[in-house]
C-alpha cells in the first residue's frame, strides 16, 4: 500500500491515464494505417507498361493535343526522320 497515496487516483493520474490510452490507440491506428497503404501502394505498381512510344508518336500526340502547331509539328517530324534510327 505504499504507492497508493490515500484512497486513490487523484485527477491528474486519471488525465495521465487518458491521454496515455489515447496516444497509445492513436499510434496503433497510424502505424497500421501507414503499413496497409504501403503494402497497398506495392499492389498498384504496373507490372510492365508495354512497348515504349516512339519518337513520332508522341510528337504526334502532342500537335492532336495542342502543345505544338502544325509548322513545329512538321518541323520536327523533319528532324527525327532527318537524324536516322
Amino acid at each position: 500500500m505504499m504507492f497508493w497515496y490515500g484512497n486513490g487516483m487523484n485527477g491528474w493520474g486519471w488525465f495521465a491515464m487518458s491521454a496515455g490510452m489515447v496516444l497509445f490507440w492513436g499510434l496503433l491506428i497510424t502505424v497500421a494505417v501507414m503499413l496497409f497503404r504501403s503494402l497497398d501502394r506495392a499492389a498498384e505498381r504496373p507490372r510492365d507498361s508495354g512497348p515504349a512510344a516512339s519518337a513520332e508518336q508522341i510528337l504526334g500526340e502532342r500537335l492532336a493535343r495542342g502543345e505544338i502547331d502544325e509548322e513545329e509539328y512538321r518541323r520536327r517530324l523533319t528532324a527525327l526522320r532527318s537524324a536516322g534510327p
